[in-house]
């Protein structure tokens, strides 16, 4: 029987959630045999919805990060000076893993196990997610910010920056180091600092050079 497109993805999702929820309770990756054995589906109609663990993979990476695309958009769509709105970027995304961490440690560490295993197949969602802080980046330099950089510097200056409030395995040695005050403190310095030339009040901005 063939599937219409929204029933095969309701059902994928459905697949996708018992995957994770399987993950949890057994403390380990979970495989595509086991996934089919589960989903209680018979084998054809599984390779219909997942044609490998690839795809499995893919569905259950979009379930697990459909709520830091949500924010991410959510904070774009906003009428935000320029500062509040990178800040909001990043903070709503640390509170959904931070939340998710406390809940669980242990899962937690698995999933981000899975990610780092299966890197390639987030890739896209980790460009995407530079490209909606490209976004904003070009929004507070049309407000005077980050003189003088292009839009790629500025991204890859901004990443190292807040790296540790955006890879989640950082809040597996962290932990409650991680605050929402200094992620504020750090985008303030962030705004006040990142430019190609030391402004007013800016002493010290590109002062230093380094070693030949």
């Amino acid at each position: 029987m063939v599937l219409n497109e929204q029933t095969r993805e309701s059902e994928r999702q459905r697949i996708a959630q018992m995957v994770l929820e399987l993950v949890k309770e057994r403390g380990s990756e979970i495989s595509y045999t086991l996934a089919m054995t589960e989903s209680g589906l018979s084998r054809s109609r599984f390779e219909q919805l997942f044609e490998d663990y690839d795809d499995l993979f893919d569905t259950i990476a979009k379930t697990w990060l459909q709520p830091h695309m949500a924010v991410m958009e959510e904070v774009l769509a906003t009428d935000l000076p320029p500062i509040r709105k990178m800040y909001e970027f990043f903070r709503r995304r640390f509170l959904i893993n931070r939340d998710r961490f406390r809940e669980d440690p242990e899962f937690f560490t698995i999933i981000c196990e899975m990610g780092a295993a299966n890197f390639e197949r987030v890739r896209s969602y980790v460009d995407l997610a530079d490209h909606y802080q490209c976004e904003l980046i070009v929004q507070a330099q049309a407000e005077g910010f980050f003189a003088g950089l292009e839009i790629d510097e500025t991204l890859s200056l901004i990443n190292q920056m807040i790296s540790n409030y955006t890879l989640p395995d950082a809040m597996i040695y962290l932990g409650d180091k991680l605050t929402e005050e200094k992620l504020a403190r750090i985008i303030d310095t962030v705004f006040i600092g990142l430019s190609a030339e030391a402004g007013d009040g800016a002493a010290g901005v590109n002062t230093l050079r380094v070693a030949s």
